[in-house]
């Protein structure tokens, strides 16, 4: 009986709250679906959001402290759940990446007649695997959250009913995860085979010091196909095809929380595996981060640049090419970690850059998801003319895509270009920092080009009636509030992009 007891495990239920919460909200949700009228379907959008603010609310308690919990008995260091500052900054951003794209999907949801009772539950099981994959410790729940969240973003991709484009991305985004999800547990397998252990701070003790050559390279290997099922993650090249088809395919909200929520998981599974669990093989991985950075930067941008503004879905296109480009970025630093031996300045720069994408992404998915309410084709061209319709609308798209160039006054884009750029140097990649150099002067064309579009005379195709003009149609509250809470948060980081740096350098590790 003594035995039986000592296997028991304690849980420290206010450490795992956020994702806890997030998942028991999307239970209530489902089980709510049954019985509320369709009349009042609209009350489960409501219910998830506020399930989302309160499990943003539950990172509270947990600031300032390093709680564990799943701890083996006897070994109170070697824990499955760890919720450290790294954690709680990656909980932050995806809960509040999720929060925003639940106010776009309000009205989302009533316009395309989509099940809402099944979007909500899919869209909160996704976001409590993402919540859960940063405080993962070992191997299985990395794996185990990983797929908690891209599970339902298969189906919320495909959740367009009799939609073609949609049925389409589904079917490529799941074959394409499928396959890099196959490839990820062979290495997993195969690190434990030469390690014995899955948690990380075991795993990475155990490759330190492995006592028969073929293990050695079995846990080669096995990094190596780690680092691809991540890779595809992050939509690092040559992993990033499933990207532009899924995007347009995808209700915009989605597309939004994927560009977002998808990478934040992606980066941070990237993280943990390689600063935590294979320090040891930073001479395998470091290298490889270096070109998968190079490559997707390069690809990223090149095929945004080469977008027809005339051609349809071209604003969502663009905007998706350039996530790939963000990606490349954000490799930069984790790449530049592998060959540091202080790797958490470096790993601090991707995590202030996540921050500062991820707000004005979203932002920008935001407004294009108003441009298509009355522009289904949503091509760059239908942004004509959006100053003199939504002069608050344009200047705040403006807004996010001068931040994602780096140019002012988006000043938190041009301080985080600054720091992972810094980091490259600092870590003697100097050919890697003017790749990225050259990559966002090249971004800096299409996202002007787009800046100026905005601002431009709208086209007449037919002369103007005589009279007023009748007024825009009223912007939807929650979307209103989602442009507006994005452009605040830009703007306040902006204001302060020294604290940005200091508080993600000082998260992690």
């Amino acid at each position: 009986m003594s035995s039986i007891t000592s296997l028991v495990q304690s849980v420290d239920w206010v450490a795992v709250a956020p994702p806890t919460i997030t998942a028991v909200v999307a239970l209530v949700v489902l089980v709510a679906d049954l019985f509320v009228p369709a009349a009042r379907k609209p009350l489960l959008g409501w219910a998830a959001t506020a399930g989302l603010v309160l499990a943003a609310l539950s990172l509270l308690p947990l600031l300032g402290g390093d709680r564990r919990t799943f701890c083996l008995p006897g070994h109170p260091d070697v824990c499955s759940y760890v919720a450290d500052p790294f954690t709680l900054v990656i909980q932050f951003l995806v809960l509040g990446g999720a929060l925003l794209t639940a106010l776009l999907s309000l009205d989302t949801i009533k316009d395309h007649d989509l099940p809402a009772g099944e979007y909500w539950f899919l869209l909160l099981s996704s976001a409590a695997g993402a919540a859960l994959l940063p405080a993962s410790r070992d191997l299985a729940t990395l794996v185990i959250a990983l797929e908690v969240a891209s599970l339902p973003a298969f189906a919320l991709v495909g959740l367009r009913r009799g939609d073609r484009l949609s049925s389409e991305a589904a079917l490529k985004f799941f074959l394409s995860s499928v396959a890099a999800t196959a490839v990820m547990l062979l290495g997993v397998s195969f690190v434990y085979a030469a390690t014995r252990s899955l948690y990380l701070s075991r795993v990475a003790h155990a490759l330190t010091d492995l006592p028969d050559a073929r293990l050695a390279t079995l846990a080669s290997a096995g990094v190596a196909l780690t680092l691809v099922g991540f890779a595809f993650k992050t939509a690092a090249a040559p992993f990033h095809f499933w990207v532009p088809d899924t995007y347009v395919g995808a209700p915009l909200p989605i597309a939004g929380y994927l560009s977002v929520v998808g990478k934040a998981v992606g980066f941070s599974g990237l993280i943990l595996v390689t600063v935590q669990g294979f320090p040891a093989y930073a001479d395998v991985w470091g290298p490889a981060l270096a070109v998968l950075a190079a490559l997707t930067m390069t690809v990223g941008n090149v095929a945004a640049l080469r977008q027809d503004p005339r051609r349809e879905h071209s604003a969502v296109r663009l905007l998706a090419w350039s996530s790939v480009g963000q990606a490349g970025y954000l490799l930069v630093p984790l790449a530049a970690a592998g060959y540091t031996h202080r790797p958490a300045h470096a790993i601090g720069a991707t995590v202030a850059y996540a921050l500062m994408y991820a707000a004005v992404n979203l932002g920008a998915f935001a407004v294009a998801a108003l441009v298509a309410r009355t522009r289904p084709a949503n091509r760059i061209t239908d942004y004509r003319g959006l100053y003199a319709r939504r002069p608050l609308v344009a200047l705040a798209m403006g807004f996010f895509l001068l931040c994602l160039a780096g140019l002012p006054p988006g000043i938190i884009g041009l301080f985080a270009k600054v720091t992972v750029f810094s980091a490259a140097v600092d870590a003697g990649l100097a050919w890697l920092a003017v790749l990225m150099a050259v990559n966002v002067v090249i971004a800096l064309y299409y996202y002007l080009q787009w800046t100026a579009v905005l601002f431009r005379g709208a086209e007449e195709t037919a002369p103007a009636p005589a009279g007023p003009r009748p007024p825009a149609p009223r912007i939807p509250a929650p979307l209103a509030t989602a442009i507006a809470l994005a452009t605040v948060l830009g703007l306040a980081l902006s204001g302060a992009p020294q604290l940005v740096l200091r508080f993600a350098s000082g998260a992690l590790l």
